[in-house]
């Protein structure tokens, strides 16, 4: 058995639904594709269609798209994450967001055709599916909070609270893109003058 493989999926499950069986959590193991990436590479990219959730294993990577010729980074994710592009696998449309890799890694692919035959046989799978579906939303909806009512500072100790693994790891413009600042704002707050 494939160790790493056997961490990110006691890690994913621990972070969505804790109490899965070790039943239903075998039955995601099985359904998992390992895929080795390299900083830099795109896994995937804008106008694909998404057909993975993916759960991180080894490395770091993070969603983003363009907006008026700007990279803005949406999302984040390392050891122990999920990343989806929740859009685009739902309704099986073409994507605007691009997931790069900022580190070596590996992702073990979940293909949403199967986990949604699994959803329908096994209760524990469908559980999990909810609880992953439940999390994008309640992270989607704190993200834009922090977005309307915290100040440059307060996004920035947020995260460095609650992500400190993004703050060591990520270079400092993807950082300030997705705290919705410019680089010069963000080396301000981190020097203490905002």
């Amino acid at each position: 058995m494939d160790t790493l493989l056997r961490d990110t999926v006691t890690a994913a499950v621990n972070s969505r639904y804790p109490s899965m069986n070790l039943e239903g959590r075998r039955l995601i193991e099985q359904l998992l594709v390992r895929r080795d990436f390299e900083k830099g590479e795109r896994i995937l990219e804008e106008g694909q269609v998404s057909r993975y959730i993916a759960f991180i294993g080894r490395g770091m990577v993070r969603q983003f798209y363009y907006k008026n010729g700007k990279d803005i980074t949406e999302h984040f994710s390392y050891e122990g994450c999920i990343v989806m592009c929740i859009e685009s696998l739902l309704k099986q449309e073409p994507t605007r967001l691009m997931i790069e890799a900022l580190e070596d890694g590996t992702a073990y692919m979940l293909p949403f055709d199967k986990l949604m035959l699994q959803t329908e046989v096994s209760w524990e799978v469908n559980m999990f599916y909810r609880k992953i579906l439940e999390y994008s939303l309640i992270t989607s909806q704190v993200k834009a909070d922090s977005w309307r009512f915290e100040t440059a500072r307060e996004r920035y100790n947020n995260l460095l609270t609650t992500q400190p693994e993004v703050i060591k790891r990520a270079p400092l413009s993807h950082i300030a893109s997705y705290l919705l600042m410019t680089p010069e704002t963000l080396s301000r707050v981190r020097a203490g003058v905002l």
